[in-house]
């Protein structure tokens, strides 16, 4: 592909003019074949912690570690060429001071090409907002359920059920987007907490669990394609691909004890 005809990719100030505009199109992805796909689509890729549960099997993001979003940002990058590509900065790499943080989003943004990173936003974050920004890196917030503090929140809960923490949620949202973040991920809140803290900000807010008067949605995309029988009440599954994979697993096995494969088809022959 020659350099005149090379497709751009979208970018983070894109992303924020998009604020009240057509919806913007996310999902996850942690491989090259996904990311692939969802690229046609999708306006921003994001490589979530979510590896974590989804594809490695622990039960939570905190064991995530920066080598592992490196490995599958870079698989993601490799798969994809118009899509936004966000990587999540995991538990402890970025929390204790903005220096960390900034050392350890420079370092994804250098092995990976990616052209964002995403933090979860506490009261801390602001600071470290600005100190990324300020030096060239652009970041994505999230505000809501912040599943690297499950261990602090209670598990996997909704938030906002009381004033106070609603009032906390709006306010982290407007921190974060003062301190220069280009969009922001609000999870797992009623749809009125969503709608307001869309109405404070000037940047994007991408729903997960929220509402639908979002700037954007993003999905966890194994969740939305049926990989797992169980997934949180907000998931909308668009396909049923765990049954498809027992289904074809289950011919394959039959198919090989009956030595029905490989059939004729799919052996090689060399003439003499």
């Amino acid at each position: 592909m020659s350099a005149q005809t090379q497709i751009r990719r979208i970018t983070a100030p894109q992303i924020t003019a998009r604020k009240s505009a057509e919806p913007i199109v996310c999902l996850t992805a942690y491989d090259a074949p996904t990311a692939a796909i969802l690229d046609e689509y999708c306006d921003l890729i994001l490589v979530g912690d979510s590896v974590g549960m989804v594809v490695h099997g622990l039960t939570t993001t905190v064991g995530v570690t920066l080598e592992m979003m490196i490995m599958h940002g870079q698989a993601v990058m490799r798969g994809s060429n118009k899509a936004l590509v966000v990587v999540d900065l995991p538990f402890g790499y970025y929390e204790d001071s903005p220096e960390r943080a900034f050392h350890s989003a420079a370092r994804v943004m250098r092995e990976t090409g990616c052209q964002a990173v995403k933090i979860e936003s506490g009261s801390y974050a602001a600071e470290t907002i600005a100190y990324l920004v300020e030096r060239g890196i652009p970041v994505m917030s999230h505000v809501g359920l912040r599943p690297q503090s499950m261990n602090v929140l209670g598990g996997f809960r909704a938030r906002g059920r009381t004033q106070k923490v609603a009032e906390e949620i709006v306010e982290n949202a407007i921190a974060a987007a003062e301190a220069g973040s280009f969009a922001v991920v609000v999870e797992g809140v009623s749809a009125e907490i969503a709608d307001k803290v869309t109405q404070a900000v000037s940047i994007p807010t991408i729903g997960i669990g929220a509402s639908a008067g979002c700037d954007g949605q993003i999905l966890v995309t194994p969740d939305m394609l049926g990989l797992f029988h169980r997934v949180p009440k907000f998931v909308k599954k668009y396909a049923n691909m765990q049954d498809i994979i027992h289904k074809a697993v289950e011919t394959y096995a039959n198919d090989v004890k009956e030595r029905a494969f490989p059939g004729e088809e799919n052996t090689y022959k060399f003439s003499k």
